[in-house]
């Protein structure tokens, strides 16, 4: 389970809205001066996501408490694959047939059908990439968790 604090906004039947800070690796980093994703960080900023969170334990939270969430590493790398991947795929597959048809129709500007293919199959992912979401939308498994409040085990240290 990957884990981030967050910040709770909202409280919607059984679901948790929250915001989280975006971060970059930055701060681990031995080249964190001398970096492009460094110095694009600082222009644009420390942005917030709000996130909605479910909440299976059903557990006590109000607007502004400190939370942990969490998502399955998965179910994660699963979405993170068919969200990167699949586009790419058909683009280089799309372009590599308009390659060949190019060759076996003996078109005379052999660079436009591998593009317009190319960028057909490319269209055609982001669509493929659309249903794909809206099929996860509902599926526990793809949704990020309420796992705890923060501050909780501290206060039961302190009370032991």
């Amino acid at each position: 389970m990957i884990e981030e604090h967050a910040q709770v906004v909202a409280l919607e039947n059984s679901d948790v809205w929250v915001e989280t800070q975006r971060r970059t690796a930055c701060g681990q980093c031995a080249a964190n001066k001398g970096c492009g994703t460094a110095t694009l960080a600082r222009v644009l900023g420390n942005k917030r996501s709000r996130v909605r969170t479910l909440n299976p334990q059903a557990t006590q939270v109000a607007v502004g408490d400190e939370v942990i969430i969490g998502i399955n590493e998965q179910a994660l790398v699963r979405g993170s694959l068919a969200v990167y991947t699949v586009p790419l795929l058909l683009l280089f597959v799309f372009g590599f047939l308009g390659q060949l048809l190019t060759v076996q129709l003996l078109i005379v500007n052999p660079d436009v059908l591998p593009i317009v293919l190319g960028l057909s199959g490319l269209l055609l992912g982001f669509v493929w990439v659309r249903r794909f979401t809206q099929g996860i939308a509902n599926d526990v498994r793809y949704q990020p968790v309420l796992l705890r409040r923060v501050g909780i085990a501290l206060q039961r240290i302190v009370e032991s």
